[in-house]
């Protein structure tokens, strides 16, 4: 897939932390992030808009991810 074919999202921050979307057909989307541009994660619309409406609901907040301690 070239870099043609990726857009950057209008709500990714300045600098490397990128996310990238492609849509090569009305039913699939491709997610990338910038600092890893061969992994690849493949939804479909209604997924999506079903994971963005949670997020903006809050019904997210209480996932987090393990740190490390140091």
């Amino acid at each position: 897939m070239s870099a043609r074919d990726w857009q950057k999202s209008s709500y990714s921050a300045q600098g490397n932390a990128c996310l990238y979307v492609s849509a090569p057909d009305a039913a699939t989307i491709r997610l990338r992030e910038s600092d890893e541009p061969g992994t690849i994660l493949t939804t479909t619309p209604v997924t999506l808009r079903a994971l963005i409406r949670s997020a903006k609901a809050g019904r997210l907040d209480h996932l987090s991810v393990p740190r490390n301690p140091s």
